[in-house]
């Protein structure tokens, strides 16, 4: 077994998005055959016990085109049929996070 024969494969980027509750992580890895590939992780610690519970899916570069697709269009469709109001996070010295309410429907 070689050093990267493990599930895990090596990681060639990675973006890390707060929000809130939650964490998201963006990974590009690299399969054996040098093909990139993402990793979509959301991270979120329960409550109960404070154990961080993990989701994560793969998606593989041919699928690119349809899933962005897919995305936008639910996306739109969730846009015209209600108000989303985008929130916006800080954080606190003690790392809790200040939510700020921000919409796109101003009234000067």
């Amino acid at each position: 077994m070689g050093e990267f024969d493990n599930k895990e494969r090596e990681e060639v980027f990675s973006k890390k998005v707060r929000a809130g509750k939650r964490t998201y992580f963006f990974d590009v890895k690299a399969t054996r055959s040098g093909d990139y590939y993402l990793t979509l992780t959301e991270s979120k610690k329960r409550l109960e016990d404070g154990v961080f519970v993990k989701h994560k899916i793969f998606l593989y570069k041919e699928d690119f085109e349809k899933f962005v697709e897919g995305l936008n269009e639910t996306v739109d469709y969730i846009k015209t049929h209600q108000d989303v109001v985008e929130k916006r996070y800080e954080y606190s010295e003690n790392h809790e996070a200040a939510v700020k309410g921000i919409s796109d429907d101003y009234s000067f």
